[in-house]
């Protein structure tokens, strides 16, 4: 069998497709096409066809996966349910976070850092909460602790602060107030402490 074509993709840009004996085959990334040697004249076996077909999936699955983690950083356990959902098999699973823990895309500790930062300056979130959502993504404690001790970590009272001032005037009823701030994950002591700094009246 040989390669009689090989064309710039025109819907993927940095992919090509391969043309086998003058029909459609798989396609490669730029990449790919250089490591695997894929030129116009070549001729492969069926069982290097096989496996040039299981470097194409790859190909394509690393692709998916960057983009996943390029619309926000992603911990191993997102990334792993995601290939869950996309039903590949395991052995390209383990393949593909290898290779993104190779290349820096992943690595847990770096993202419970940006997490924390990030939640330091969004939304006002718990601690409690805060390492819910940590864990709840595969996070190990070690990073979890490191992340909340960094230099510009997590101010739970800074945050309780701005959840207050946020949504005190959603709440008349002081012992309603009270009862949402501790459904977010605050003890009683630290939101009557909160509460005391306020004014008693804002009108």
């Amino acid at each position: 069998m040989k390669i009689t074509a090989i064309k710039a993709a025109v819907k993927t840009k940095g992919r090509f497709n391969i043309f086998v004996d003058g029909a459609y085959k798989f396609s490669l990334d730029e990449l790919q096409l250089v490591s695997t040697g894929v030129r116009t004249g070549k001729e492969y076996t069926e069982a290097e066809l096989t496996t040039l077909l299981e470097e194409s999936a790859f190909g394509k699955a690393y692709a998916r996966a960057l983009e996943y983690i390029m619309r926000r950083p992603r911990s191993e356990k997102e990334l792993r349910d995601y290939a869950w959902r996309k039903k590949w098999e395991p052995a390209m699973t383990e393949r593909v976070i290898a290779r993104l823990f190779e290349k820096r895309h992943l690595d847990d500790a770096a993202f419970a850092v940006v997490w924390v930062r990030h939640r330091s300056l969004g939304r006002p979130t718990s601690l409690r909460k805060l390492r819910l959502e940590l864990r709840q993504k595969g996070i190990a404690e070690e990073h979890v602790e490191t992340a909340l001790a960094t230099g510009d970590g997590f101010d739970e009272k800074d945050a309780l602060q701005r959840l207050v001032d946020k949504k005190r005037a959603r709440y008349p009823d002081p012992q309603k107030f009270i009862a949402y701030l501790m459904r977010q994950g605050y003890s009683y002591d630290a939101v009557k402490r909160a509460l005391s700094d306020q004014p008693a009246d804002d009108e």
